[in-house]
């Protein structure tokens, strides 16, 4: 244990997962919320590669992606004071932002050239996000890892959907 997570208390440590897993939840609760908009009566009609999972895939895969980021912010944050953590908490909320505005891009607005700029701010975004968390903490590094992947496979996917549909 560091210094810092010794001077925590455990109420306060377990306050804090809590808020980090909610904070990550709820952004994940507004993406869905924007997927569901445009769900059936849109993306149904795209055309999409025969590699595209079925739609019942993105919630279990989401939800615990979600649960792991939380759970990496969280050791972020308790691996040291505000001063030393802060850069990696405040690139993560960001990057947790541009997640929730791909969902408003892709699915909301039906924009899928407009979603694929943004997934590369995105990407760039969690590569920068997980080198800091390893930095702080193997293990919070290592639970970005997963979301990276899926986020690569989510670029590809919207690329090929777009290029598919472009008019």
């Amino acid at each position: 244990m560091t210094e810092v997570e010794t001077q925590r208390s455990a109420p306060t440590q377990a306050v804090g997962l809590a808020i980090s897993l909610m904070i990550c939840f709820a952004a994940g609760g507004i993406g869905g919320w924007a997927t569901t908009q445009g769900l059936d009566a849109w993306y149904e009609t795209l055309d999409k590669p025969t590699w595209n999972p079925p739609n019942w895939v993105f919630a279990p895969v989401w939800t615990t992606l979600y649960g792991s980021m939380g759970i990496a912010v969280w050791l972020v944050w308790r691996s040291g004071t505000w001063k030393e953590v802060k850069s990696a908490v405040v690139l993560f909320t960001i990057q947790l932002v541009l997640n929730g505005m791909w969902s408003v891009l892709f699915f909301g607005l039906q924009n899928p050239g407009g979603a694929l700029i943004e997934i590369v701010g995105l990407w760039l975004a969690i590569v920068a996000t997980t080198v800091l968390f390893f930095r702080r903490s193997v293990i919070a590094g290592g639970l970005m890892i997963p979301y990276l992947l899926w986020v690569s496979f989510a670029s590809f996917l919207n690329f090929t959907i777009w290029n598919l549909n472009r008019i």
